[in-house]
């Protein structure tokens, strides 16, 4: 976690740095400063850093990973990752759901929204308890 404390920390203080410069160069060139953007820029690095102080938070209390030591062999890090789908129409079921609710929100159009909005609940407990239920869940 060490290493995505870094990566994530390093781009919270470039965001920052670009917020300045964006500030500066906007104030220059068209006499005023352009706020949208300056308060974008901010924003994003103020999630940046919540995340990296997140995983830096998270590292201090779990031992070091292969990825975060110098010294680690490559072997070390092998074995299973985590157990992924082999095959799931639960994404594309969700995508949808999120593109209806976004065509509702861009045309205002409430009743797809909602239509849009319980679409989505439902595909997300699909994708969720996917592997609990149905016929690929767990016998008892």
């Amino acid at each position: 976690m060490r290493t995505e404390s870094k990566v994530f920390n390093g781009l919270a203080l470039f965001v920052f740095v670009a917020a300045t410069v964006y500030g500066i160069w906007t104030k220059n060139t068209v006499e005023h400063t352009e706020w949208v953007g300056v308060v974008g820029l901010i924003l994003t690095g103020c999630l940046c850093g919540m995340i990296g102080q997140y995983f830096s938070f998270v590292a201090r209390r779990i031992d070091a990973r292969p990825e975060d030591r110098e010294n680690a062999d490559i072997s070390e890090g092998a074995g299973d990752l985590g157990f992924f789908s082999p095959g799931s129409y639960w994404p594309f079921i969700l995508a949808a759901a999120a593109a209806i609710a976004g065509i509702g929100i861009v045309f205002w159009a409430i009743w797809l929204l909602v239509l849009g909005g319980v679409a989505l609940i439902l595909s997300t407990g699909g994708l969720l308890f996917e592997y609990y239920v149905g016929s690929r869940g767990e016998e008892s």
